[in-house]
């Protein structure tokens, strides 16, 4: 999308990339519970700057600890506005984990990265094994870690998981990945 999407519009596609990428093509194995229990909180930040999206990321990480998980377990903190470089947003990535750090929150929630254009370390910007990251619009995902904790243990094989995305997205490759959202819900 060119312009700024309305928030209804971000959390839509958001919602369908979880639906169809994540939890369709089984790149998170925990996703699909907490998802279809409607546990899932997404929220779009208006920031257009890195400082705003800091107090949203302080917000959202604070109502997360102060909230029952069984309400809400996990956030998607979707910044349209905020961060379209990947690199500015890798450079982010620093803050939020010291956010994390400051609020006292190390051990009980982490920050994870999606954005549209994110790229591992030492691969080329069109190589398939960062679409593993790819998400519509710049998300920092805050996650509990008792329930990945949780989730780990329900799934043994949890250190596979990285290497099964590789195969998968290998198998499907740009084109594939592109047609899971030609297609209208």
């Amino acid at each position: 999308m060119d312009a700024t999407p309305t928030h209804d519009e971000a959390i839509d596609a958001t919602r369908l990339w979880l639906e169809r990428a994540v939890i369709g093509l089984n790149l998170c194995p925990f996703a699909k519970a907490v998802h279809r229990k409607g546990q899932v909180r997404y929220v779009v930040s208006d920031a257009d700057q890195p400082l705003q999206l800091h107090q949203d990321l302080v917000r959202e990480l604070e109502l997360l600890r102060d909230t029952d998980p069984e309400t809400v377990d996990t956030t998607l903190l979707i910044h349209p506005r905020a961060l379209a470089d990947f690199m500015d947003f890798n450079d982010f990535l620093e803050v939020a984990d010291d956010t994390v750090a400051d609020l006292d929150l190390e051990g009980e929630i982490q920050v994870a990265s999606f954005h549209p254009d994110f790229q591992f370390d030492g691969t080329a910007p069109d190589d398939i094994t960062n679409y593993t990251n790819r998400s519509p619009f710049p998300t920092l995902h805050l996650l509990r870690e008792a329930s990945i904790d949780r989730a780990v243990a329900a799934f043994p094989e949890a250190s596979s998981i990285f290497e099964a995305n590789i195969a998968t997205l290998d198998k499907l490759g740009i084109e594939g990945w592109k047609k899971l959202f030609d297609e209208t819900p």
